[in-house]
């Protein structure tokens, strides 16, 4: 294949496959803060913080080049019995898919898609949790990947389920 270059020498991007992100946004936001009038007292105990991740998608439009991904964390934290606090995070994204073959949009949708919401989404966590009176929350990175293929192996033994309506949680 034979391309032409832009009179600055750099080949026009509409070659290229792309992914482009057209906006991003906090979709739902819950804190529950059960403990907040003594969560600044000292305990000998660490909280158990226990965390839930899932990726959903939807197509926009009818062409089948943009979708909006959530991705939804969820956590909650126990010292002992006693709950401390409750955060559920949707944070949302739309993209864009410029010269994608339709094989390559489903891994852009459940692996490249939350990691680029992802940062975005701990900043929110570290926030609110630091804004309840706790230290803030700070998750590790995710690695999608394996979460994509744990989705893929539910699929087929559920039979397979059209893009959009699966979640990886």
């Amino acid at each position: 294949m034979t391309t032409q270059a832009a009179p600055d020498g750099a080949l026009p991007q509409a070659e290229f496959p792309h992914l482009r992100v057209l906006s991003q946004y906090v979709k739902e936001l819950s804190f529950q803060n059960a403990m907040g009038a003594v969560a600044t007292q000292a305990y000998d105990i660490q909280p158990t913080i226990d965390m839930g991740v899932e990726v959903k998608s939807r197509p926009l439009g009818e062409n089948g080049e943009a979708f909006e991904v959530d991705l939804c964390i969820n956590v909650q934290a126990r010292r002992g019995e006693a709950p401390l606090f409750a955060v559920n995070l949707v944070y949302s994204g739309a993209f864009q898919f410029v010269n994608v073959r339709s094989d390559d949009t489903e891994p852009l949708i459940w692996i490249e898609c939350p990691r680029l919401l992802f940062p975005f989404s701990r900043q929110i966590l570290a926030e609110i949790t630091r804004e309840g009176g706790y230290p803030p929350l700070l998750i590790n990175p995710i690695d999608f990947t394996p979460l994509y293929m744990n989705e893929l192996r539910a699929r087929e033994q559920r039979q397979d389920v059209p893009l959009g309506q699966q979640s990886t949680g």
